[in-house]
């Protein structure tokens, strides 16, 4: 997941490859005090061509001392892996081969997918000797980006003159979702409901049908559990645990369609769907259940059978770092085709999308209604905060009772329609985007006490 390092040689840039530095124009500046006496004696002016001329064979031997770009072998190193919305430490390093001191400036090619300006930053390199610098980027969209050159610009410390240059550092890298926060939303969930760290929560007993153990009879415990068999041989109740069914199938299907390209702070709603969908992926795939994923727009953008295991999380990852949304509506009766011609066993089915306000049933929710005959499926509903607050608004003039009216209605249709699913069978909700994580696992969680599945 860790970017590779990259490495080149310098070589000339720009039309000559050198330049005059600062401190050569601010001799030059000082230079022109001898305007002053000009006026009262003309000669002064031969004083002032003579300290012009000796800034320019400064600057001409200071340029001789300046080593060719090709001395400088620049590598850029990536301190971790690209993820939406977290900060990332680049560092540059400049290997010299040169005997003088060298003051470096440099700008790294960074595409605004990256961060909102290039890289820049500024070191000293010893004579014969290695440096680096640092700069932060902080992704705003997920997937591939290209990272480009490096330029520099270098002087010695007389800083009269100083070159340019750039180095071939180009590379393709992959933005990942936020891994850090679908970490702590699935460790913190998973500790909330006291799974077993210790065994890395890889089972958790009283709940499901699978068989685990004995033990004495506590006070809570359910009656039917109890084993009345091994009761009678030690004269003392005994009850059966049971420990979660494992092997289960888990499908996310995610709309990637033009209804999820809307921004609720600063990320689209589908950034949100995807970090909520990798915590439960996690989850699942920690308590030994088989994890798959279905993202689709206008056809199926990724698939990924079902499988278990770690490395399993790493090709959902994957995937999900370059799942983009579409301009177009999403065709969700071909998505919950393709589901029920791959999946021919009961699994649970996590759909999450969001609702198109039309006069007629939306596709989406007749495509989820075609899954609840074989898959128990978890129908989620992206909510949108801006919505809420003005159906609770108190208008103060007709243009606002309109919108709160309008927007009480819509929030109403909505729920109508969930309430379709739930009456078919499946678990519909709706949830704002901060909450969806929490709701994902919560809510698979509780299939799984519950034996639902």
């Amino acid at each position: 997941m860790l970017p590779h390092t990259v490495e080149a040689f310098a070589r000339p840039w720009g039309r000559f490859g050198y330049s005059f530095g600062r401190r050569f124009f601010l001799l030059i500046g000082v230079g022109l005090v001898w305007l002053v006496p000009i006026f009262i004696n003309r000669r002064f002016a031969y004083a002032m061509l003579l300290w012009d001329l000796l800034v320019l064979l400064g600057w001409a031997a200071d340029l001789v001392s300046l080593p060719k770009p090709g001395l400088l072998q620049v590598q850029r190193i990536w301190h971790s892996p690209l993820s939406l919305a977290t900060e990332t430490q680049v560092e540059i390093s400049i290997s010299s081969k040169a005997k003088a001191t060298l003051h470096v400036e440099l700008r790294d090619d960074v595409p605004s997918e990256l961060n909102h300006r290039p890289g820049q930053t500024r070191f000293m390199i010893p004579p014969s000797g290695q440096s680096s610098g640092t700069y932060t980027v902080k992704p705003r969209k997920r997937g591939e980006a290209i990272v480009g050159q490096v330029y520099l610009q270098y002087q010695t410390s007389m800083r009269l003159a100083e070159r340019w240059a750039a180095a071939d550092l180009k590379q393709k890298v992959v933005v990942y979702p936020d891994l850090r926060e679908a970490r702590r939303q699935a460790m913190f969930l998973m500790q909330s409901r006291q799974f077993d760290l210790e065994k890395r929560l890889s089972r958790s007993r009283g709940a499901g049908h699978s068989f685990e153990s004995l033990r004495e009879y506590r006070e809570g415990d359910d009656f039917s559990d109890i084993c009345w068999t091994a009761t009678a041989r030690r004269g003392k109740l005994v009850t059966r645990l049971y420990e979660l069914e494992k092997s289960q199938t888990i499908w996310l299907v995610l709309d990637t369609g033009r209804l999820m390209r809307t921004y609720v702070a600063s990320l689209s709603k589908l950034d949100y769907a995807i970090s909520a969908g990798l915590a439960l992926a996690q989850v699942a795939l920690l308590t030994g259940d088989r994890v798959g994923l279905l993202a689709y727009a206008r056809s199926i953008q990724s698939r990924v059978p079902p499988e278990r295991g770690t490395a399993q999380l790493r090709q959902v990852l994957e995937a999900l770092a370059l799942v983009r949304e579409d301009v177009s509506e999403a065709d969700h009766l071909q998505a919950a085709s393709r589901l029920m011609r791959d999946q021919k066993r009961r699994s649970m089915v996590v759909w999450i999308t969001d609702l198109a306000e039309t006069a007629m049933t939306p596709e989406v929710i007749e495509a989820a209604s075609t899954l609840v005959s074989r898959h128990l499926v978890l129908f989620v509903v992206i909510g949108q905060p801006d919505l809420r607050m003005a159906a609770v608004r108190s208008p103060q003039n007709v243009a606002e009772m309109y919108e709160v009216s309008a927007a009480q209605e819509i929030l109403h249709r909505r729920e109508l329609l969930l309430a379709r699913l739930r009456e078919r069978g499946a678990l519909a909700v709706e949830a704002e985007s901060a909450d969806l994580a929490p709701l994902l696992v919560n809510s698979y969680l509780e299939v799984k006490q519950k034996s639902l599945l």
